[in-house]
């Protein structure tokens, strides 16, 4: 692109009149937005002309990578034909029933309706909603609670941020709301040292079963997890965790409900991320992955056992939104789906790319600042240690993983930092060459940020 850009007065306009999501944006104004322009493959450029590799996919999303000219062309042909109408008293666009038809083709079997929102957010919102229609229909109104966990990400509405379980976003409006409970995350490195990970699977899992005894199962109606935590920071459950979940589910009669917003549509190598560790949910939730992010898309797989429920006895179910199933998101979902499938994307993470990023991201556990490196799929992680013979963490106060995090921007890679862990999910559609190049990014900017701790007297 030759367009040129006044990166100084962008700022400044940022500055001024842009509140970004989860920013202080008075914090950021001293040192000014990085204004990205444009893109093409799993590259972003910004507005000074810097070239980086996205490591991140957008925000988890973008796995079809940038400068797709058919999901352009789908979006613009569908704009033509008719830009927007919506799906409430009895009315439907073609669109949104061919994209409904087609999730059924990549869905588990179970699933065979679905119901369109326009984020992540809001389909968990959905899911809440569902989950107490379906009880109440069935003439158990008290199981009402939904258990989810500690340190989760399930969106930033009222709802999504009270299942989430991050105390940063409890702390700001009183959340969460009534009805909500959480139990300890499966984290290895924290919670399951000195045992073997099936062990830790195990316990962690049993920690859902006390708190439906503690609650009572007759208060319970559902449990809510992604298959690997994502903005958590690639939390990666132990083997044996999500079958022993099912079985507690079932055992005392709670819906499962599988968060695929991160990991749907081929980001751990299955379609789905339930697939992936062997399950069968009741409820998805899926967004990101469903347009590559092009265009926003949300919504709800509702397995049967739940849309018997609610479709033959329950009459009106009295939620929707203006954009439910928008004519322009559900042309481009389709269109991104037929490439998946094209393609064979997923086939090829699963077989190619998911392997080799594994091999590749975990010759980074020999740095000196790594204590441990895990891979799923295609989303990878590491922890940064002040002292690799104990695993040893860093102060929060020393900042290190934005420090990292930093060098990672400066030396032309997008890596999110999480803590004290370091995270990348890229784009579906990488090569093994810029594999290659992105891990050699990342090894260049733990050397930095190992610089900086040592002259600040962090490390030895």
């Amino acid at each position: 692109m030759n367009e040129t850009f006044d990166t100084k007065t962008l700022r400044a306009m940022d500055s001024a009149h842009y509140m970004h999501p989860f920013t202080d944006t008075h914090d950021l104004a001293k040192t000014g937005s990085r204004i990205v322009t444009h893109g093409s493959g799993v590259y972003i450029w910004d507005s000074e002309g810097n070239k980086i590799l996205d490591g991140m996919s957008g925000l988890w999303c973008v796995n079809l990578g940038y400068g797709r000219e058919e999901l352009v062309e789908a979006a613009a042909a569908q704009m033509r034909k008719l830009p927007f109408y919506n799906s409430f008293f009895n009315t439907a666009v073609v669109p949104a029933i061919e994209l409904a038809t087609l999730l059924t083709e990549v869905t588990p079997p179970q699933f065979n309706h679905f119901f369109f929102t326009n984020s992540g957010s809001e389909g968990n919102d959905t899911i809440f909603r569902m989950v107490r229609r379906f009880w109440d229909v069935l003439g158990k109104p008290t199981k009402k609670t939904i258990i989810a966990r500690r340190n989760a990400y399930h969106g930033s509405t009222v709802c999504g941020a009270s299942l989430s379980g991050m105390a940063d976003m409890h702390t700001q409006g009183d959340l969460p709301i009534a009805g909500i409970h959480h139990i300890e995350q499966p984290y290895y490195f924290e919670f399951g040292q000195g045992m073997t990970p099936e062990a830790f699977g195990i316990k962690a899992a049993g920690w859902l079963e006390e708190a439906i005894l503690s609650l009572g199962p007759e208060n319970v109606g559902a449990f809510i997890g992604e298959p690997v935590q994502g903005a958590g920071g690639v939390i990666i459950p132990p083997p044996g965790y999500w079958t022993e979940i099912e079985r507690i589910c079932h055992k005392y009669d709670v819906l499962l409900v599988s968060d695929e917003v991160i990991c749907g549509f081929g980001r751990l190598g299955r379609w789905f991320g339930c697939e992936y560790f062997g399950i069968k949910p009741d409820l998805m939730t899926f967004a990101k992955g469903v347009t590559s992010g092009y265009v926003p898309l949300g919504g709800v797989a509702v397995g049967d056992r739940v849309a018997d429920v609610l479709i033959g006895k329950g009459g009106d179910f009295n939620h929707g939104f203006t954009y439910s199933g928008h004519p322009v998101a559900c042309a481009v979902a389709v269109e991104n789906i037929r490439i998946l499938q094209r393609e064979r994307v997923v086939e090829r993470v699963a077989e190619e790319t998911a392997p080799y990023l594994k091999a590749k991201f975990s010759t980074l556990a020999d740095h000196p600042l790594v204590g441990m490196t895990e891979t799923c799929g295609m989303v990878a992680g590491l922890i940064l240690v002040k002292d690799k013979t104990n695993n040893a963490l860093f102060s929060s106060s020393d900042a290190v993983g934005m420090r990292c995090r930093g060098h990672c921007f400066q030396g032309g890679v997008v890596m999110r930092a999480v803590g004290h862990r370091m995270i990348v999910a890229p784009p579906l559609v990488i090569t093994r060459e810029e594999i290659d190049r992105m891990i050699r990014l990342i090894r260049t900017a733990l050397d930095k940020t190992l610089v900086d701790v040592r002259q600040l007297g962090l490390v030895a």
